[in-house]
């Protein structure tokens, strides 16, 4: 692989309800969006435009995610991307 490349894993896109909705989920940032997550949340609550969560889920924003546990495939998911540095 070359310097410009680069290896993406494909992150399935799921909003099937399921056990994803019990968790607080981290939510995907395309690289070189000049937004925070904190922004495109706030965007998706007042728009209703649904966001992805690094696990895949899609939904649109509308609980405190302080109120529930944080999904663990999106904690392990961010823990490997700092790792990576």
């Amino acid at each position: 692989m070359s310097e410009t490349e680069t290896a993406v894993k494909p992150i399935p896109l799921t909003n099937d309800g399921g056990d994803h909705d019990r968790f607080a989920h981290y939510v995907y940032r395309l690289k070189g969006d000049p937004r925070d997550a904190k922004t495109l949340v706030t965007e998706a609550i007042v728009t209703g435009t649904p966001v992805r969560a690094l696990c895949g889920k899609v939904w649109v924003p509308s609980r405190d995610p302080k109120n529930f546990p944080v999904c663990p495939e999106c904690k392990d998911i961010l823990e490997t991307l700092r790792s990576k540095g």
